[in-house]
Formats: C-alpha cells, sequence, structure tokens
C-alpha cells in the first residue's frame, strides 16, 4: 500500500512538471487583464503546485521520504546507522 502511494505521488509531480511549460499555449499572442494569456497560465499552475505540495507535505510523505519516523521523531533511517 505505502509504495502505490509513493508511485502516485511521484506520477503527480511527473504531471506537475510536465505542464509547468504552456505547451498548449505556444504561439498564441492572447493578451487577458494586460497579461499574455500564458503568464496567467503559470500563476494558476502555481497555485495548483502549492495546493499539491501541501498536501504532500501533510500527508507524511516527505518524512517518509527523508528516512524520518514521525511516530518518534527518530532520524536513524536517514543518517544510515543507529543511534546509541
Amino acid at each position: 500500500m505505502r509504495y502505490r502511494r509513493e508511485f502516485v505521488w511521484i506520477a503527480a509531480f511527473a504531471v506537475l512538471v510536465a505542464f509547468a511549460v504552456p505547451w498548449p499555449l505556444w504561439g498564441i499572442d492572447r493578451v487577458v487583464a494586460g497579461l499574455p494569456v500564458w503568464i496567467w497560465w503559470h500563476v494558476g499552475w502555481l497555485g495548483v503546485c502549492t495546493l499539491v505540495f501541501s498536501r504532500f507535505a501533510r500527508s507524511g510523505a516527505w518524512e517518509r521520504g527523508m528516512g524520518l519516523d514521525t511516530a518518534t521523531g527518530d532520524t536513524t533511517a536517514a543518517e544510515g546507522g543507529d543511534r546509541r
């Protein structure tokens, strides 16, 4: 189950990276509210990235990836040995 969640996060971040460049807007010179549409794409996309990363951090995936045990605060997995 844990590995499936990790693959979902990897896929989610791959999508975020893939659409960071406004591919569908190349060659469009349209302007909205004084700014090109591709700038609005980036503003919206940064908002989406913020929400996804917030969810990622709250899910505990960040701690698991860094080798931290959130229950005990133990960092031995991240250091590669046991502390005594």
